[in-house]
């Protein structure tokens, strides 16, 4: 049995029944997953490379990971925050704290995998999707030649989906919920970060496309 471990923020993490249908992508991958893989979901909301390792997250998953299985490494959406706890700049400390995520890997004779930040809803008036994440998905693509670690440029993939589909169309893939619509949200919400389980679906999607893509051993345990 190999599995696939996930660190990473709110787009990654797991929810609870009553934030329905609020899902991260992590959420659903292991329904494109064949039986002989598990998905431990370690990610958690709100937090940066930086946070999820001052919390001891890291040291969870460098506890339980072994030999052949994954970690996927999915940061970016909170390291430009500007407090103490999170921020990282993307140059020097971003690239510093994922590699330690990398080290464990490796030194369980685990495999690491970058993965960008996905994009929010963002577009413009010109119906043009907007870089929210600054220079954090350059930052990790250099890291990955530097330290020649596989990467899933997910911030890349996820804009071609959203421009394909427009505005309007992508708000299936958000939290977008008109009031009185859904139980959990009864006067509505209009979030441009967070997905629906249709979203988390689709994005989980792009993900699994990156690991065939990377011709990973992984990719035979595909669906």
């Amino acid at each position: 049995m190999v599995t696939i471990y996930l660190a990473g923020d709110s787009t990654v993490s797991n929810y609870e029944k009553n934030r329905a249908p609020r899902a991260g992508w992590g959420q659903v991958l292991q329904s494109f997953m064949k039986e002989e893989i598990v998905v431990q979901n370690e990610a958690a909301s709100g937090r940066s490379s930086k946070s999820f390792i001052d919390e001891g997250r890291l040291d969870i998953i460098d506890r339980t990971i072994t030999e052949g299985d994954y970690l996927f490494i999915q940061f970016g959406h909170n390291d430009s925050k500007v407090d103490k706890e999170r921020y990282t700049e993307p140059s020097t400390s971003f690239k510093s704290y994922l590699s330690l995520y990398i080290e464990v890997a490796k030194k369980n004779h685990a495999y690491p995998l970058l993965i960008t930040p996905v994009q929010r809803r963002m577009f413009n008036e010109r119906g043009e999707l907007q870089e929210t994440h600054g220079i954090y998905p350059e930052a990790m693509r250099e890291l990955a030649k530097t330290l020649e670690v596989p990467l899933i440029d997910l911030t890349e993939k996820s804009k071609e989906l959203f421009e394909q589909l427009g505005p309007e169309r992508t708000k299936e893939f958000f939290l977008w919920l008109e009031p009185g619509n859904h139980v959990n949200y009864i006067d509505g919400v209009q979030d441009d970060t967070h997905f629906s389980e249709v979203g988390a679906k689709k994005i989980a999607e792009l993900v699994v496309e990156g690991i065939i893509e990377l011709n990973l051993p992984l990719a035979k345990y595909t669906k």
